[in-house]
């Protein structure tokens, strides 16, 4: 229980999930949509305390029909990428390293894990992260899991409040490549996001 309630504070204060709840018009939405030339694929974000190790935040792009991410409950935001209830839309390759760009500062770093899978695999992950908002606060790993264990070949994946037991599942998926992303720029998320995404909207 002691575990639990520290996940949930430390996303609550450094990923900052409280916001307010947004849901762009179809035309904003439909000029900002981008399709990425890849293959369909599922990238999950764990955002890592480099003191503690402890995850404080989960994201997860999809790789479908378009390329989104969906941002439970996150602190993300840039008027390139029109948000639907925690779906960010336009996630173009600058707009991917935005993302990652803005949570990884001096005391956090971003972990990311990716795997190609089918385009139904793909859309069906779409098509979830589309109902499954709005996330209420502090349940961005537990929405998460929720998702991808309803996608076909992701069964094993239990539903899960720890941003780091959902990341070592997700790694145990055969394919799965990882990466971790670091900056050390300022300790303040809305700071990061003036600094870091600014620039990409220009």
């Amino acid at each position: 229980m002691k575990t639990v309630f520290v996940c949930l504070a430390l996303i609550l204060v450094v990923a900052g999930c409280s916001k307010p709840r947004v849901y762009a018009p179809d035309d904003v939405v439909a000029r900002a949509s981008y399709r990425h030339s890849g293959p369909p694929s599922l990238t999950l974000y764990t955002m890592v305390n480099n003191r503690t190790g402890n995850g404080a935040h989960t994201g997860l792009l999809i790789n479908a029909s378009e390329r989104v991410i969906f941002d439970p409950a996150g602190s993300f935001y840039s008027e390139a990428t029109p948000e639907r209830h925690d779906v960010l839309f336009g996630i173009t390759p600058g707009m991917e390293k935005g993302y990652r760009s803005a949570h990884a500062r001096s005391t956090y770093h971003v972990v990311s894990q990716t795997i190609d899978v089918s385009a139904a695999q793909a859309q069906t992950a779409y098509q979830l992260a589309l109902q499954a908002g709005p996330v209420m606060d502090a349940l961005c790993t537990s929405s998460t899991s929720e998702l991808l264990s309803q996608v076909p070949g992701f069964e094993s994946i239990k539903s899960v409040m720890s941003p780091n037991k959902l990341m070592k599942q997700f790694g145990q998926i055969p394919g799965v490549t990882t990466t971790k992303y670091y900056e050390d720029d300022d300790a303040d998320l809305q700071k990061a996001l003036e600094e870091g995404v600014t620039p990409l909207t220009q």
